[in-house]
């Protein structure tokens, strides 16, 4: 049987491919340069190709080399996940938690939920980063983070996905415009050039669109907002009208004499709030305890107020809790 390749040489290419420089990488992994080379050698030797090309001036991952790093990647995600399941299966719900989250879920409804989860969980640290959706699913891939609340639709990949509620889109806009008259909005109607949207890489630009049945190309909007709360300061300046996640409505971000927001007609478009996992996670307790808690912060159960404009910027990255 030919040998097979151990965690610490994987280790060491994954490294080598970030940095691309065998010093450096060296000092990542703790150990000397030669170390890392003779591990990388014999890494090579074991699968008989080559990973690395390398000169006095240059490191590079050959094409195979790249293929195996992406392989790489997941094994040892497995290996952490193999060894967490055997940490943790005595006492789920205990130690650190890594939970991603999307900046148009997090400022709504981490103010209800985290109060809970430290009053049943006292044992738990949260870990909290707050990133795009694209970046949250890699770093869930590459084992960097355990868990992420996302908005679908939304391609996860092998990813374990737990569905938890509807959020539905609402239309906002200056009290006087006719657009955001009666009972609900019928999105047909709405004007594209007047339409205010957050920036490219937002999933919420995208849900609000395909929702609301309008396709734009990028030379068709002029103004696009970098928060949902600057979106909202921007339609209060009588700039153009937005589209909201209701969380955000009955969380307060729309509270304004000057504003009206309202839903949409029926059928009422929505964004579908998931959390997300690897399908090899040894966190599959602590996914299901913490699915049900989130479903308790739905729009529908939230209090108006709640957190309120004033706290609609969070800053999560890399923040425990």
């Amino acid at each position: 049987m030919a040998a097979l390749p151990s965690l610490k040489q994987l280790h060491y290419l994954v490294v080598l491919s970030e940095l691309l420089n065998f010093t450096r990488a060296a000092d990542a992994c703790f150990v000397t340069q030669s170390t890392l080379s003779a591990g990388l050698k014999e890494l090579e030797q074991a699968l008989g190709v080559q990973l690395v090309e390398r000169n006095r001036q240059k490191v590079m991952m050959t094409d195979i080399g790249q293929e195996v790093v992406v392989r790489a990647r997941a094994i040892l995600s497995a290996a952490h996940d193999l060894s967490e399941f055997a940490a943790r299966a005595a006492e789920p719900m205990t130690g650190t938690l890594r939970l991603g989250i999307i900046p148009t879920i997090a400022p709504f409804v981490l103010p209800q939920w985290l109060p809970l989860l430290r009053e049943r969980y006292p044992k738990l640290r949260l870990a909290l980063r707050e990133d795009l959706t694209a970046n949250l699913v890699q770093r869930i891939n590459d084992g960097d983070l355990d868990f992420a609340l996302i908005a679908l639709p939304y391609e996860t990949g092998d990813l374990r996905v737990k569905v938890l509620f509807d959020d539905s889109i609402w239309v906002v806009g200056r009290r006087n415009d006719p657009e955001v008259q009666g009972r609900t909005v019928d999105p047909e109607r709405l004007s594209t050039d007047r339409l205010l949207l957050l920036e490219e890489g937002h999933c919420l630009r995208e849900h609000a669109l395909q929702a609301c049945g309008k396709t734009l190309g990028k030379s068709d909007l002029s103004l696009e907002a970098t928060s949902l709360l600057t979106m909202v300061q921007m339609v209060e300046s009588g700039l153009g009208i937005g589209l909201v996640p209701e969380m955000a409505v009955k969380s307060g971000l729309t509270d304004s004499p000057a504003l009206l927001a309202k839903p949409v007609a029926e059928p009422s478009p929505k964004r579908v709030i998931a959390l997300v996992t690897r399908s090899t996670t040894a966190h599959g307790a602590e996914f299901e305890l913490l699915s049900e808690l989130f479903r308790q912060c739905e729009p529908a159960a939230m209090k108006n107020g709640a957190p309120g404009r004033t706290g609609s910027r969070s800053r999560l990255a890399g923040a425990p809790v």
